[in-house]
């Protein structure tokens, strides 16, 4: 966006840079309570402090009080710390001319990929991640890629420990045209239970009517970017239709986003834009 002057463009500049390390306050959509103001918003900072890279991260409390930090990586991958354990969303090293230096990130616990496309499933990114601790959940085809990995169908839960469950639920295009890129009951989307925080992470998919049964979510991550995912409008729909109290935007590459606080602003979710291009 072109500014009037080369004063007006570094004031900006500078002005976004500095929201973005102060971060802001947030309340925790935990089902018990929102006692956590306070939390880290949007905070700058490294995965690990050996890691030169840093990222976006969001903090929550769960039900008993602990702490869920989600790691804005890019595009559909997101790196979650709960309680001593690490998650990987659908790691991929390279996306276009952005890369991820996995080889600095700790050695995940679990692994999620919803389906086997590029920007979703790598082969490299999940051998830099993966140590003898580590569980792999993906779909049929994903795991047949690699020889390996804890399939999921739609409709199945595990118990992945004392505190943590995952749900796979369907993940599909329904608009004509479309329906070659996800074909239902292929891709997977997960629901992640953390200490009673529910978190709807939707893979691939539109705004379908399995949405309806999906139910006391705190915390969702919706695509939006055509013909791959949800238009603007489909994800307000979604949105509405789940109600979570927290919406990430994901997945939304060259998608203006900018507006859905706005047009969600009546319906009581929060609405946190992160650089997930």
């Amino acid at each position: 966006m072109a500014g009037k002057n080369i004063m007006q463009k570094k004031v900006s500049c500078a002005a976004i840079a500095l929201t973005l390390l102060l971060g802001a306050c947030c309340q925790s959509p935990s089902t018990a309570s929102s006692d956590s103001s306070g939390l880290a918003a949007g905070k700058i900072v490294p995965i690990t402090p050996a890691s030169k890279e840093f990222f976006e991260m969001d903090a929550f409390k769960t039900r008993s009080g602990k702490t869920v930090q989600f790691y804005a990586v890019k595009h559909a991958s997101i790196h979650i710390d709960y309680d001593g354990k690490t998650f990987e969303i659908d790691p991929v090293v390279k996306l276009g001319d952005r890369v991820t230096d996995y080889s600095a990130f700790p050695k995940a616990d679990h692994i999620l990929v919803t389906h086997e496309h590029a920007d979703h499933f790598d082969k490299d990114a999940i051998a830099l991640l993966t140590a003898e601790k580590t569980t792999l959940i993906t779909n049929a085809r994903c795991a047949g890629m690699l020889g390996y990995g804890q399939i999921m169908a739609n409709g199945d839960i595990a118990q992945l420990f004392e505190d943590c469950t995952v749900e796979a639920v369907p993940a599909y295009n329904i608009t004509e045209g479309h329906l070659q890129f996800h074909p239902r009951g292929r891709d997977n989307g997960y629901i992640l239970t953390l200490d009673g925080l529910r978190i709807y992470i939707a893979g691939d998919t539109e705004d379908i009517p399995e949405m309806a049964q999906i139910k006391d979510i705190d915390i969702a991550f919706l695509p939006c970017n055509q013909p791959y995912t949800m238009t603007a409008d489909q994800l307000i729909k979604a949105a509405k239709l789940i109600r979570p109290r927290v919406l990430f935007p994901y997945h939304y590459s060259q998608t203006d986003v900018s507006t859905l606080p706005e047009q969600l602003k009546n319906d009581g979710i929060e609405i946190m834009i992160r650089h997930y291009e």
